[in-house]
């Protein structure tokens, strides 16, 4: 059977790094405020210099790199942000042209908020399983630094800029332990768009816009929405919970994570958390800590792991992958 077969993994972070103690001297908060309510600790916020498609670019060299391909061999990148560098083109084709991937491939954008990746991996695996393209670059980068209010608590002491990347590659696979994706299913429910949303767009105000969200209507849906979708694939992969060597989640807020991998009655010591240090990256999120945990090397070949995520929209999903 053909599956996609995870290569390699990349992140990037900017340069300057946010503490909780730091932000208070900005906003009416405290660290052990925003501890206690979200377990972050620190954020990292992108200088004028870096982009979108600059974080992009340097997560996906070093899944190059640790993948031990050269970026001509790269047909297909599909990059999942809420805040590309412009309107179009994609920050993809921005990417493409620095990485110096094939010229004539295909490279485009998705949005889906937080569960921007997650949707991302689902379409290349669909494009690399179809026969469009042999070797994938799928990547997770975001600013949301650009789009926050700095004046509202409640929302931005929670996000943070980064990048994440995988590469895969269409591989044929047999046996009982197959490697590549085993699993994804998305989802989405445009009836709460006001509950995490950001209030502008060249349609609408002709402006980007600031994000809003109300926390607690998208933290009880997140726990429901999130066990459910697990729940799903784990079915469809013809596995059990407990057959899972890692839960690696979108880090938007510990309790979240906590909440969910006890729905799942996943011990937390399988469930790979970087949110104290990152905050919430969106569609960043879920590929920054997939390669953190890669290279601590606590996620080994032959592991069983996990993906999943929910964001604006509202949209969700989940992924399995064997390592």
């Amino acid at each position: 059977m053909l599956r996609s077969v995870l290569l390699g993994t990349g992140s990037a972070l900017p340069r300057t790094a946010v503490s909780n103690a730091q932000l208070a001297e900005r906003v009416d908060t405290s660290d052990e405020w925003i501890v206690e309510r979200t377990g972050i600790s620190n954020r990292h916020v992108a200088e004028p210099d870096e982009t979108t498609s600059s974080l992009a670019t340097d997560a996906g060299r070093r899944a190059l790199d640790a993948a031990g391909i050269d970026a001509s061999s790269i047909d297909l990148i599909v990059l999942a942000t809420a805040t590309p560098d412009q309107t179009f083109p994609a920050s993809a084709t921005i990417v493409q042209s620095r990485l110096g991937c094939r010229p004539g491939g295909i490279a485009f954008d998705v949005a889906a908020v937080c569960s921007g990746f997650l949707y991302a991996v689902g379409v290349a695996d669909s494009m690399l399983r179809a026969g469009m393209a042999k070797r994938a670059l799928v990547i997770g980068s975001e600013t949301f630094s650009r789009i926050l209010d700095w004046e509202d608590r409640t929302t931005c002491v929670l996000f943070g800029d980064g990048a994440g990347a995988v590469v895969l590659e269409a591989q044929e696979q047999d046996g009982d332990s197959p490697r590549g994706i085993l699993s994804t299913r998305l989802h989405s429910d445009g009836a709460h768009n006001q509950l995490l949303y950001v209030d502008g767009g060249p349609s609408t105000t002709g402006t980007v816009g600031k994000l809003r969200m109300k926390g607690r209507e998208v933290f009880r849906h997140a726990v429901v929405n999130l066990s459910d979708v697990l729940r799903e694939v784990v079915e469809d992969a013809g596995i059990t919970a407990s057959d899972i060597d890692w839960l690696v989640p979108h880090q938007a807020n510990a309790r979240i994570l906590e909440a969910t991998a006890k729905k799942l009655d996943l011990p937390r010591e399988k469930v790979v958390m970087t949110v104290g240090q990152h905050a919430n990256t969106s569609a960043a999120s879920v590929p920054l800590a997939l390669d953190q945990a890669v290279r601590d090397g606590r996620i080994k070949p032959g592991d069983l792991v996990m993906l999943e995520a929910m964001g604006g929209g509202f949209t969700w999903g989940a992924s399995l992958i064997r390592i």
